[in-house]
């Protein structure tokens, strides 16, 4: 069976709880701030907005699909 324990790590201005295992070794700051970078990356990456398109376009595909509803009003 492996236990866990939580921890506060301070990261400067902020304190994160982590887990840790006790039968297992603890990785170094170095690791752990690498790992917690990698995974702020890739979370906004997948959380950022997407872009809009332009006006115009908008516009355009706007009617494109008013057209595809109603084929006898074009």
């Amino acid at each position: 069976m492996t236990w866990y324990r939580v921890v506060t790590l301070n990261t400067g201005n902020h304190e994160m709880p982590s887990l840790f295992a006790d039968d297992s070794e603890q990785m170094d700051r170095r690791t752990s701030r690498s790992i917690c970078d990698a995974v702020g990356e890739r979370l906004q990456q997948s959380l950022r907005p997407e872009p809009r398109l332009p006006t115009h376009l908008e516009q355009l595909l706007n009617e494109l699909r008013k057209r595809d509803r109603d084929p006898g009003a074009h």
